[in-house]
């Protein structure tokens, strides 16, 4: 018990900082090694590392490193050649030329423009699987789609929620969030995509479109300023060199290596790549085809080092974040705080499926507040195997809807850097912003566990 409330003071510690936007990775570590610490003096539980230094002071150190180890040898380099590749395609201005042609027909629906709104969603979130940065995509759209809509007659609020709803559900290989979810469950990104992923998030997705929808036209009349007495908003944005319509290929050429050399399609029997190499080989081929539409090695060679800029502002960001979070994890484990949790859930007559509801909606309300679907997840995700495992439920079961609801809440949040970008460029209010996606995303995270715990159980 005494632990049990420790930790609990630890936890809510932990999270008024990360509310105070201190760095998260210190926050973490520093949350896990003193909870650690606390177990093995108060408890007398043991550090779990797998060789021991010799020293406890050392073996704290130990932990660090190997956690590290563990994580850049298995998602750790993935995410960060998917964050180098991501940073390569906007070097070369793949991603906005994607984003241009993606959005083009949005402009027939001249007649229809809350249609047109809506629409930006389901063509946004296919743009999310190939550029898994919510704030750089929702910039891109700012820059691109919002200027349509605007133009239209749609509100600048509303343009603003329908484009910051295109990055709710963390999905695809090249997301960090699925990285680490498809692992806590053993299985391949494509595999947890596919089996997974998509049979809630279409569903779901369409249940978002409808309460935007509504939602959005409900807070312009309640505004009193209907779409067509909206003043279009100048949106600033950086000169960019128009690339070739071709290189709009280029962002999505990874997933359809993935899809095509994966087992659900089989072009090729004997042909089985993982996410790295797919990056890889298409970071190659791009690179050859650059430097032959730019008639110049070196300049394909000066866009090549974006790549690796990429991957270190990814490992100093998510990948960092990651061992930080899974410290904080271990220090929770071990001072037993997953055992107690269940136990006293199960006391007061807590189902498996209530629990898990009752986490999905933590972590949604925690990437509320933290303003990060990362942070939020990451904090929480090494536990639930365990967890899931006492419940005696497939850890599926936990991770799938607490993964897609810590991007959701993400939506919502006034602190969150999609929000504050998107509206800062358009000279809106986060705040309000976020008051418009906060009820749409509620009704949809309750549709979501609708279908996931009842529907398709």
């Amino acid at each position: 018990m005494l632990l049990f409330l420790i930790s609990l003071l630890i936890v809510s510690l932990t999270a008024v900082a990360l509310i105070r936007k201190f760095n998260p990775q210190g926050v973490l570590l520093a949350a896990g090694i003193c909870m650690c610490i606390i177990a093995l003096v108060v408890g007398g539980h043991e550090l779990e590392i797998k060789t021991s230094s010799g020293s406890v002071i050392f073996n704290f150190i130990k932990l660090i490193e190997e956690t590290f180890l563990s994580n850049i040898s298995r998602a750790g380099l993935m995410i960060m050649t998917i964050g180098g590749y991501v940073a390569f395609m906007n070097h070369i201005n793949a991603t906005h030329t994607l984003v241009r042609i993606s959005m083009k027909p949005l402009a027939f629906f001249r007649k229809c423009p809350m249609l047109a709104a809506v629409l930006t969603i389901p063509i946004g979130q296919l743009l999310f699987i190939t550029t898994p940065s919510a704030t750089g995509l929702g910039l891109l759209l700012v820059a691109s789609v919002y200027p349509i809509l605007n133009s239209l007659g749609v509100s600048r609020l509303t343009a603003l929620s329908m484009i910051a709803a295109t990055t709710i559900f963390d999905q695809g290989p090249g997301s960090a969030n699925t990285a680490l979810a498809s692992e806590l469950v053993g299985e391949n990104n494509v595999e947890y995509f596919i089996t997974h992923q998509l049979p809630l998030v279409l569903p779901t997705s369409c249940i978002v479109m409808l309460t935007f929808y509504f939602f959005n036209q409900y807070f312009d009349k309640k505004d009193k300023r209907k779409a067509l007495s909206d003043e279009p908003s100048a949106v600033v944005t950086p000169t960019q060199e128009l690339a070739p319509a071709y290189f709009a290929l280029f962002p999505v050429l990874p997933l359809v290596l993935l899809v095509l050399l994966s087992p659900y399609v089989g072009l090729f029997d004997n042909v089985r790549i993982n996410t790295t190499m797919a990056m890889f080989f298409s970071l190659l081929a791009v690179l050859v085809i650059v430097a032959v539409q730019k008639r110049s090695v070196r300049k394909a060679f000066e866009a090549f080092s974006a790549f690796w800029k990429g991957m270190g502002n990814v490992f100093g960001s998510v990948v960092t974040l990651i061992v930080a979070s899974e410290i904080f994890s271990k220090g929770l484990i071990q001072m037993g705080f997953v055992d107690s949790l269940i136990a006293y859930s199960t006391h007061v007559g807590l189902t498996g499926v209530l629990i898990a509801i009752l986490f999905t909606v933590m972590i949604f309300s925690a990437a509320m507040l933290m303003g990060s679907g990362n942070a939020a997840f990451f904090s929480f995700g090494p536990l639930l195997p365990e967890m899931a495992q006492r419940l005696g439920m497939p850890a599926i079961s936990l991770v799938l809807p607490m993964q897609l609801a810590s991007s959701m809440g993400r939506a919502a949040s006034p602190i969150a850097g999609i929000i504050v970008a998107i509206a800062g460029v358009v000279g809106a209010s986060p705040i309000d912003l976020a008051k418009r996606n906060t009820l749409p995303l509620i009704i949809s995270i309750a549709s979501l566990l609708v279908f996931h715990f009842i529907v398709t159980s």
